[in-house]
């Protein structure tokens, strides 16, 4: 039986469990805003973590979970406690089954998609960077800095350069302009900033679920796809597309290395064919690019998790 952890209308976790539907797989459904109904109890025994689920009106045993696919929200921003304070009871019960559920699936023999520890590459991208270039990628070279002097030397010799944060946290990939180095550039002093020599290229989203690779091309003049609409005034054009056996490889063992069963990589491949690679998002909004070129994405996932 496979276990979904999160909020059920979020289109991720939405196709996964249709997926599940079509193939007859069963599975529970563990939302996340209803934990005030919900019970967990962990035991340790015998160097094997058990124990019990209760929700929906139901009990079951957490040996009885064989795959759990994953992408709880912040507790802490769930609508039913982000105005609670921070003893506040449902407060704290949330923040008590969001912690026992992270620490079983760490320990649980099932498949899990994915593990908190293997993610947590991807929470540093100078960190990840480093791993990435073990893998054969290319990385662009990058400045990370709160000196205005550098990035003014580091623009000179680049000509055109991006900046981004360095966190985990989703930020919006820019140019930098003339405007930035003219009024903006010396708020870095403090808050240290990743800046990147602009690759020329075309953006590539690759997706592994195991072994299975689905890539996807992206065109559009917007520094940041994601945000195509807002940067350039139009949408971003998706199409899936071939890898060559050997790139396909390399994403695969990239996804293995970092340990994720499931992860988007984001690659940048040039006029001249090399191929730079940017970050892996170890949980990865794959419906954007599952809704745009029809790639089972959710599909690949769903056989995962059944062990298929």
């Amino acid at each position: 039986m496979i276990l979904l952890c999160g909020i059920p209308s979020e289109s991720p976790l939405a196709l996964v469990r249709e997926a599940l539907d079509e193939c007859g797989t069963p599975y529970v459904m563990l939302n996340q805003r209803q934990f005030p109904i919900m019970r967990m109890s962990l035991d340790i025994s015998g160097g094997r973590a058990g124990g019990k689920l209760q929700l929906n009106g139901d009990s079951y045993q957490l040996d009885d979970f064989t795959g759990v696919f994953s992408r709880m929200m912040d507790y802490r921003f769930l609508p039913e406690v982000k105005d609670s304070a921070d003893n506040a009871p449902e407060r704290q019960l949330s923040r008590n089954l969001f912690d026992t559920l992270t620490r079983w699936a760490e320990v649980t023999p099932a498949r899990v998609v994915n593990r908190i520890a293997p993610m947590g590459s991807n929470f540093s991208k100078p960190f990840q960077a480093q791993l990435i270039s073990r893998y054969g990628f290319e990385v662009p070279e990058t400045l990370i800095t709160n000196d205005p002097e550098l990035v003014r030397a580091f623009r000179t010799k680049h000509g055109r350069v991006i900046y981004k944060s360095i966190s985990g946290v989703r930020s919006i990939v820019q140019t930098l302009t003339d405007e930035d180095m003219d009024e903006r550039l010396d708020n870095i002093r403090w808050c240290p900033t990743q800046f990147q020599a602009f690759v020329e290229g075309t953006n590539v989203r690759v997706h592994t679920v195991g072994d299975k690779v689905f890539a996807t091309a992206i065109k559009t003049e917007a520094t940041d796809y994601r945000y195509a609409q807002r940067q350039s005034g139009d949408h971003a054009e998706l199409r899936e597309v071939d890898l060559s056996d050997e790139l396909s490889e390399m994403c695969v063992k990239l996804a293995e290395g970092l340990g994720l069963a499931f992860a988007g990589i984001d690659l940048k491949v040039t006029p001249e064919n090399r191929v730079y690679c940017f970050e892996v998002n170890p949980s990865p909004a794959f419906s954007y690019y599952e809704s745009n070129t029809g790639q089972p994405i959710s599909k690949a996932v769903a056989q995962y998790l059944a062990g298929n």
